[in-house]
């Protein structure tokens, strides 16, 4: 588990390096980079966002993150384009760390496959 460990915190480390190249400012955390996932799938452009609304995009992101595990799938849009993602699987119950290593793993998965970012 430890190298498992280590091996996820090297590529996490190298996401967070490759973002601060592509967009300017290297992510402080896990909500920071959801956030930008949330951005990037609401395909709205940089704007302003309401502290609601910022909340709204880190949930969707973590919906898109766990689609790629079958919890979630994408529902639809709403009438601003707003996705909106409903549960298809129980999600297990995980301790925050744990909780912190599937977001992380599957948010170096779509930047990945979704965004082609090489990640080294």
């Amino acid at each position: 588990m430890v190298k498992k460990d280590l091996e996820q915190e090297r590529l996490w480390q190298a996401l967070l390096n490759s973002l601060e190249i592509n967009v300017g400012k290297k992510p402080k955390d896990l909500n920071a980079v959801l956030f930008l996932i949330g951005v990037q799938e609401l395909g709205k452009g940089k704007r302003t966002f309401s502290k609601e609304e910022k909340q709204d995009l880190m949930h969707f992101a973590i919906c898109k993150v766990l689609c790629m595990s079958v919890f979630y799938e994408l529902e639809g849009l709403d009438e601003d384009g707003w996705p909106h993602w409903k549960l298809v699987k129980k999600l297990p119950h995980f301790d925050l760390l744990e909780q912190e290593r599937l977001l992380k793993m599957h948010v170096i998965e779509y930047f990945q496959k979704e965004i082609e970012l090489q990640i080294k």
